[in-house]
């Protein structure tokens, strides 16, 4: 019974026209929070990297990256539903990475469900399943895609 509660419980919609201007993003908490003007529109539980703890260090580690960054593409045609891209790697990350002598990786996206399992909706959030982007429903990546304009500032933090 408490499953299906937790399968069909509406939860709050981000109000009609909002536009993001800054993301910052929880990872201990697995938590995205969306603001506008400064004010905290809506909190959004995601799905990490299969490695959760820590910052990315090269490809292929399965975490999240932690830093500053920005929504540098859209991608309505994903593999995964639809996404975000996100700045990473900068300079630093590209540093740390060959200091270890791999390749820092690309390709962290903020996206829905793999195409054609939407219907795990919410309970994707039971676990860390992403190669180290950050994962949503299809619905809230509907959401949040048409209110994030690429150049949005991004914050992940531990």
């Amino acid at each position: 019974m408490a499953v299906t509660v937790y399968y069909f419980y509406p939860e709050p919609e981000l109000p009609a026209g909002t536009e993001i201007d800054k993301l910052v993003v929880l990872k201990s908490e697995r938590k995205i929070l969306a603001y506008s003007d400064g004010k905290l529109m809506k909190t959004y539980t995601i799905a990490l990297g299969r490695t959760p703890v820590g910052d990315k260090e090269y490809e292929g580690d399965k975490k999240t990256p932690e830093g500053r960054y920005y929504i540098n593409d859209k991608n309505p045609n994903s593999a995964y539903h639809k996404n975000l891209g996100v700045s990473y790697p900068n300079e630093d990350d590209i540093r740390h990475a060959r200091s270890l002598g791999k390749s820092p990786g690309g390709d962290i996206k903020i996206h829905g469900l793999r195409n054609g399992t939407g219907f795990i909706s919410k309970f994707h959030r039971w676990w860390d399943w992403t190669l180290g982007c950050l994962a949503l429903t299809d619905n809230e990546m509907d959401e949040l895609y048409s209110a994030v304009p690429v150049g949005t500032p991004i914050e992940i933090r531990q």
